[in-house]
């Protein structure tokens, strides 16, 4: 299929001529066939004598498989989650950290990424440290650097900026995590959907993700990835009433026992939204007939295309790395006047996002090169 037959199909608002959608690191657009699933399953949850329950539940068991597909991991190791706090949450409750231990993180973090470790240090006298951005961006050689520190247990970093749109070398930090004995925790959402990820070979214990910006899906979707190794290890902060198998048997809930599963469903706290977890699964299958690496090639591309634009205007100041290894889809460019250009974009029905006094776009494989140009436009006038 054709991309301008996707766009038509899945999302048919990108054929009005007023409304340009640059925004996807904020929340992304839900796909028509997303939309019919979510109309499908609120008829159901009016009729709930109508659900089986196999059917249920198999929307959360064909959702681990689909989120581990796109990070490299297997169902097994995959928690359906409600958003990324939450997996960070469990990270920071869940790891086997002590008084006087030390997580390390970059300054300039989004909120979601800091608070729970803050909380942490308020809690239980586990020390948060955040190395210094440089030019605003998180520098790898200072974070691998306080790794030395004494009594450094993890690091707790997003892959992707949300204000820059830097991308880490996940796989260097993970290797430098690996030979320390330190645990390698992710915020992925900004870079899961966007650009190509390999949980395994970058190390990484823990991610967390949710699944309403970049992977089109509703609010209140996600997941959390647990490294196989590590799941067993780990005991839930928060117990759910299917943390374990003693609850499969419906008709004896009352044969208490409280042994988790050795998979990553012990982590999960249900009851969980199954119709917006049935519009993930409709959203996510949108990848997968486009093709993963399209998806990401095309996400490139169109970065790529504001990348050049804002290197060849003198009066723009690039805030994203030039270098696409180091970027996703995320792209932050500070024109002359930020405000009067944001003002602009608004008022031309150019979604887009106005961070720490630069303009974000942050376009998707769908995204023509005709709404990039067209944004370019209203920014340089």
């Amino acid at each position: 299929m054709t991309m301008d037959r996707l766009r038509a199909r899945e999302f048919p608002w990108t054929l009005r001529p007023d409304v340009t959608f640059l925004n996807h690191a904020s929340t992304g657009p839900l796909p028509q066939r997303s939309l019919d699933a979510l109309a499908e399953w609120a008829v159901l949850r009016a009729e709930p004598w109508r659900i089986a329950l196999d059917r249920q539940f198999g929307l959360l068991a064909r959702g681990r498989e689909l989120c581990g597909r796109l990070i490299g991991a297997d169902a097994a190791e995959i928690a359906m989650m409600v958003n990324t706090s939450y997996g960070i949450n469990f990270a920071a409750l869940s790891l086997p950290l002590l008084p006087g231990d030390v997580v390390v993180g970059s300054d300039r973090e989004f909120p979601a990424n800091v608070y729970p470790w803050m909380g942490l240090e308020k809690k239980r006298g586990v020390h948060y440290r955040m190395v210094p951005c440089r030019d605003r961006l998180a520098d790898e050689d200072a974070i691998i650097a306080a790794l030395d520190l004494p009594r450094v247990r993890a690091l707790a970093v997003s892959w992707v900026s949300f204000e820059t749109g830097k991308r880490l070398d996940l796989a260097r930090l993970g290797k430098a995590c690996r030979e320390r004995g330190i645990y390698f925790v992710v915020d992925g959402i900004q870079g899961v959907g966007a650009t190509p990820i390999d949980v395994r070979a970058c190390h990484v214990d823990i991610l967390a993700c949710g699944a309403q910006k970049w992977l089109l899906s509703p609010w209140g979707t996600g997941f959390l990835y647990v490294r196989r190794e590590l799941v067993t290890q780990l005991e839930p902060a928060d117990i759910g009433w299917m943390s374990g198998p003693a609850s499969a048997d419906f008709s004896r809930f009352l044969d208490y026992d409280l042994t988790f599963h050795d998979d990553a469903r012990r982590f999960e706290v249900i009851t969980l939204p199954f119709q917006d977890f049935a519009g993930m699964g409709a959203s996510l299958d949108v990848f997968l007939e486009v093709g993963l690496q399209r998806v990401y090639d095309l996400v490139r591309e169109r970065a790529d295309q504001i990348v050049a634009w804002a290197m060849r205007n003198r009066g723009v100041r690039l805030l994203t790395p030039a270098d696409a290894h180091q970027r996703a889809g995320i792209v932050a460019v500070v024109p002359s006047d930020p405000l009067s250009a944001s003002a602009r974009l608004d008022a031309a029905g150019v979604a887009h996002s106005l961070r720490e006094g630069a303009i974000r776009l942050s376009p998707h494989f769908y995204t023509s090169a005709v709404e990039i140009d067209r944004a370019l436009q209203l920014m340089a006038s």
